[in-house]
């Protein structure tokens, strides 16, 4: 009696392939969710196993990832990395994933600042360390301090820093109180979402309610910020606030009636990303 041939198991090309069509209705990035999904399920980099390892069996743990990746768990929380400016971060759920969007800020400051270093550098709701450890490596002798509500999130962001080398202060905090002044760069991507908008799945079932919603406005962390700033920043310093895209003039006005003067940055997108403060 003839023996029941078993399915020849797929190699990384063809599992990653069947991946990335499973995503293309969940994913704007479906090939590279898979490719890098792989990489962590063979414990290497993408590039490693894109030259060397395409004809390996498929590994048993892809197929735990890739369920967990259909369920709209940010690929971020499913690696445990992140790469931001030129560095990369471990992330976990207690701190939002650091957007591209939000190099925006660092590219400000690098523009105010013209070559020049800024003597003391200040993030207010630090969450991974993203922008003070991104600004942080563009200004190597600067001294950093990061402020955050969340116990979890500065350990988070001190195992950042500490993999990176940079010796920055990270710290339990509620936005600039009891913080000592001045900082001649002074970055903050505070909670800027109303509470009543509707967010995609990826974020809104995975993603710190605490680091994304702020009021029925979302203007609630900027009214707290504003008049914290006035007293922190150096006389030809600058603070650059993450906005929402819609927020220029809500948030602008808060910091124009605190003393500042109020430039909106737009993004690669061409929407406003943040407001460039200076007094």
């Amino acid at each position: 009696m003839l023996q029941k041939s078993e399915s020849k198991p797929l190699t990384v090309a063809q599992a990653i392939a069947h991946a990335a069509k499973r995503l293309q209705t969940l994913s704007a990035t479906p090939r590279l969710d898979a490719e890098l999904l792989m990489a962590h399920a063979l414990g290497t980099d993408r590039s490693d196993m894109l030259l060397d390892k395409q004809k390996q069996p498929e590994p048993t743990a892809f197929a735990a990832l890739m369920t967990r990746r259909t369920q709209s768990e940010p690929l971020a929380y499913i690696t445990g990395v992140q790469d931001f400016w030129t560095i990369s971060l471990r992330v976990t759920p207690a701190v939002l994933i650091p957007r591209g969007d939000s190099e925006t800020l660092i590219e400000a400051a690098v523009d105010h600042f013209k070559g020049r270093m800024p003597s003391r550098i200040l993030d207010l709701g630090t969450g991974s360390g993203a922008l003070l450890l991104a600004a942080m490596r563009v200004w190597p002798g600067a001294p950093g301090l990061g402020i955050d509500a969340s116990a979890e999130a500065v350990a988070v962001a001190r195992g950042n820093a500490a993999a990176l080398g940079l010796d920055a202060e990270i710290r339990v905090g509620n936005w600039g109180e009891g913080v000592d002044g001045p900082f001649d760069l002074i970055l903050c991507n505070p909670p800027y979402v109303e509470t009543s908008a509707r967010l995609m799945d990826d974020v809104a079932l995975y993603e710190p309610h605490s680091a994304l919603f702020a009021g029925a406005d979302g203007l609630d962390d900027y009214a707290r910020i504003a008049p914290q700033l006035a007293g922190l920043l150096t006389p030809g310093g600058v603070a650059v606030v993450e906005i929402g895209h819609e927020q220029g003039a809500s948030a602008g006005a808060l910091f124009k009636n605190a003393g500042f003067t109020v430039t909106v940055r737009q993004d690669l997108g061409k929407r406003d990303r943040c407001l460039v403060l200076t007094r």
